[in-house]
């Protein structure tokens, strides 16, 4: 079933309440004190989000959330900083895993396939890394 269109000019209920509620609060000087006032916005930059995505982007860069990518890229390079810092063995060892189980999980994330050679080769680094290190 179609619906009514709007007469042209005709403003809806909710936006009308909306901006009586903005005009009164005015009125009461509830705006007087905000942060920022009188300064002008930093609005950023969003051409690169496209649009259907950019209101979630805004959403979850406000709420200081990474992409699930963006937040596993930050904890390999928080433990292999960690990694320079350790001396036993045995700890060595289970960050050095941990850092391989995340470079995996990045790569399924990024939807490419990684070989087996390919993680082998990245588990033989870390370890020269380890070694090299003492």
């Amino acid at each position: 079933m179609k619906r009514p269109s709007q007469p042209t000019g005709a403003v809806p209920l909710f936006q009308r309440l909306a901006e009586q509620r903005i005009l009164e609060a005015q009125r009461k000087g509830e705006f007087d004190h905000l942060p920022g006032k009188g300064k002008p916005l930093e609005l950023e930059d969003l051409r690169w989000v496209p649009d259907e995505l950019r209101i979630g982007y805004i959403i979850l860069k406000n709420a200081h959330v990474l992409p699930p990518e963006a937040e596993l890229l930050k904890d390999i390079h928080i433990l292999e900083d960690l990694l320079k810092h350790v001396e036993d063995e045995g700890e060595r060892k289970a960050l050095a895993k941990s850092i391989q189980w995340k470079v995996i999980r990045l790569d399924m994330l990024k939807r490419r396939s990684m070989s087996l050679s390919s993680v082998r080769d990245y588990g033989r680094k870390l370890i020269t890394k380890l070694h090299g290190n003492k």
